[in-house]
């Protein structure tokens, strides 16, 4: 199962009053996995960046001035998306930048059906409690001391772990003890399986216990055979 796990940074709250995206980062993630497959791009969002936009990421619109428009990047975003799920945290607000991005550039939208939201999943698991992405990297002790701004792809990556950790986590079996450790990769990521040894063990009957079987069966009455 492929996903993609998302973030935006943009300049507000609303598309519908003019605010923009101006940043995406995304990790595709395999079966929870990370597969090293990233996509991340900075967007001129043709507008001024409002104070309380820059404070959170701070992307200038000094620095974003000479980056691609939404209108350069979409068809690259769509192609790196597919058909895969698309992961994010408080997925509403995200796919409602995208959506209004696309319809007006003429691409269709994404159906709520197409999104999965981590901060759905993490409220349901821990009622009332904080469930930023922050407060959810110190729960699963996952380190985001790089986060000193909020920045599309590292959110992503973070993300990718917490929802890695939301779903079960690495060591999703039924955690027998073991005494072998097993490597495996999938796409270019280790996962470790553990497995218990045991020596085989003989199923042969020895002569004494073809002798008793033979005894007991002599016993039985009325037998079928």
């Amino acid at each position: 199962m492929r996903e993609v796990v998302f973030d935006t940074e943009t300049t507000g709250f609303d598309p519908f009053n003019g605010d923009r995206v101006v940043e995406i980062g995304c990790v595709v993630v395999e079966d929870y996995i990370p597969t090293g497959e990233n996509y991340h791009v900075y967007i001129n969002p043709e507008r001024d960046m409002p104070t309380a936009a820059l404070n959170v990421h701070g992307l200038t619109e000094e620095f974003l001035r000479d980056k691609p428009t939404f209108s350069e990047i979409v068809a690259d975003f769509r192609d790196f998306c597919g058909d895969m799920k698309l992961v994010a945290h408080n997925a509403e607000f995200d796919m409602k930048f995208i959506n209004w991005e696309m319809e007006n550039l003429g691409f269709s939208t994404y159906p709520a059906t197409r999104s999965v939201d981590t901060l759905s999943i993490a409220r349901r698991k821990f009622p009332g409690a904080n469930n930023t992405l922050d407060a959810l990297c110190k729960r699963f002790s996952i380190d985001n001391s790089n986060r000193v701004k909020h920045g599309a792809l590292l959110d992503a990556e973070l993300l990718a772990d917490v929802y890695l950790e939301l779903m079960g986590g690495r060591q999703t079996g039924l955690g027998l003890m073991s005494e072998e450790k097993d490597v495996s990769k999938t796409n270019g990521a280790s996962l470790e399986i553990t497995r218990s040894f045991r020596e085989p063990r003989a199923h042969s009957a020895s002569e004494e216990e073809l002798k008793r079987h033979k005894e007991f069966i002599g016993k039985i009455e009325n037998n079928i055979w």
